[in-house]
């Protein structure tokens, strides 16, 4: 029995199990397929009618790497979504901003009018599907609409839509005379079908010094990486890694209590040799003129570990082995990467091997945890059996509210803000997150603590 977790599997047989992975290091994943620096996306622009299309990620996936990576993880998804609830407290409001001596106060307001527009763009669905995104990626794609009829009568913002970014890519016009980004084009951008490029559709990006210039146009409101153009860099990259492991672990336990049988060997395969099969499968269908699938290389790597069971199991197969080779490449000069496959047999002492395991997953959990930037108290994570103080949790809190809030709602919800700054210039009214600043409860009288509250 093969059981395909991801790129990952479980194999069983009467005689063994074993573990697969496909191993692929986040910092380096498009070096195997481009042999080239990851984060130089901008040198492998692609071609699509009059446009320079502009990658995000030297394959044009990230954002579905970091969505598969981060859904298939067991704790990534629930850090992420924390942080998404602690940055939108009570909710968007409506607020104007005053000083009172060296502080700024916001004031937070009603407004009907832009009450009904901001409800007619159904904004807190947009706004918290933004906050997604931002967690992610840290960035948004918006889609700007103006009224009917804007060039004759008094243009108006009316609508705002949500891009997913899987499926938003920059792009620069031929005839542009700089190299400065000028559409953005949303597609299927895993290009799986004819479709992708037929129904391709084509957007300006928002004009900020013209914000009427365009019937509909898409703004990218983003955070900027360090000497990087285009598009950020996700904050969650350097921490696929940890990802990857921490996902393993829970895998190999699996591996270890079906039907009770240790697995054996724990095997790691180069995305390469993966790369280079699904390249000879894709010839071999071009000169057979058949359409390639990707489900063909399931198929051969299904037959594959197969094969390799057959090598490992049993005493039967006394003396035989599995031959693979080990390339080794030098770049720029002193940097070696190493590509091979590795066999690894599991001591069959399962506790010390668990403990072991337990221990991988829990510094991969605070290295992801340091790596979204959320710390442990409000992430809900402590070491070991260690229950963190309600001191800690207050004080972690407000260092958020004071620190980790701003920016994050500065991006998110930068669309709407311009929106309200071109609909009604006179207002000065912006929207932005409510949050309650809390109480310790050695602050509070004790007739209104929380362990005193009872139900009415």
């Amino acid at each position: 029995m093969i059981e395909h977790i991801g790129l990952d599997a479980i194999v069983q047989t009467e005689d063994i199990a074993f573990t697969f992975k496909v191993a692929e290091n986040p910092r380096d994943f498009e070096e195997t397929r481009l042999k080239r620096n990851t984060l130089d996306w901008d040198l492998n622009a692609n071609f699509m009618g009059d446009y320079y299309i502009l990658p995000y990620g030297s394959n044009n996936d990230l954002p579905d790497i970091i969505k598969n990576t981060v859904k298939n993880n067991y704790i990534a998804p629930g850090l992420l979504n924390r942080k998404t609830e602690l940055l939108w407290g009570l909710g968007p409001r409506l607020y104007k901003e005053k000083l009172e001596g060296n502080r700024i106060i916001r004031e937070w307001i009603d407004n009907p009018e832009i009450q009904k527009w901001l409800e007619g763009n159904d904004y807190e669905s947009l706004l918290l599907a933004s906050c997604e995104d931002y967690q992610h990626i840290q960035g948004t794609f918006t889609k700007f609409s103006l009224n009917k009829g804007s060039r004759v009568s008094s243009p108006k913002i009316t609508r705002l839509h949500h891009i997913q970014p899987n499926k938003a890519r920059k792009a620069i016009n031929k005839l542009a005379k700089d190299s400065n980004p000028t559409h953005c084009i949303v597609t299927d951008w895993s290009l799986k079908g004819l479709s992708s490029l037929t129904e391709a559709k084509v957007y300006p990006l928002f004009d900020v010094k013209e914000p009427f210039k365009y019937p509909n146009s898409i703004m990218y409101s983003n955070k900027y990486s360090f000497c990087t153009d285009y598009y950020t860099i996700p904050d969650i990259y350097g921490s696929l890694e940890w990802l990857n492991r921490s996902t393993a672990v829970p895998l190999i336990f699996k591996a270890l209590s079906m039907n009770g049988i240790n697995a054996k060997y724990h095997i790691t395969s180069p995305a390469a040799f993966w790369d280079k099969k699904r390249e000879q499968i894709e010839t071999a269908c071009n000169l057979k003129n058949q359409v390639y699938k990707e489900e063909m290389l399931q198929d051969y790597k299904v037959t594959f570990l197969n094969k390799l069971t057959a090598t490992l199991a049993s005493d039967e197969n006394t003396g035989k082995f599995m031959h693979t080779e080990k390339i080794i490449r030098v770049e720029g000069g002193n940097t070696v990467v190493e590509h091979g496959w590795t066999i690894k047999a599991i001591d069959q002492n399962v506790k010390d091997f668990v403990d072991a395991q337990i221990k991988i997953s829990q510094r991969a959990d605070t290295a992801l945890a340091s790596g979204i930037s959320i710390s442990s108290s409000l992430g809900n994570m402590s070491e070991g059996s260690k229950v963190n103080s309600g001191s800690e949790q207050y004080y972690s809190l407000i260092g958020y509210l004071n620190t980790g809030v701003d920016i994050p709602e500065m991006i998110i919800c930068k669309p709407f803000n311009m929106a309200l700054k071109v609909n009604w210039p006179k207002e000065n009214i912006k929207i932005g997150f409510f949050h309650n600043i809390p109480e310790m409860q050695q602050d509070i009288s004790p007739s209104k603590r929380l362990s005193n509250q009872t139900e009415q």
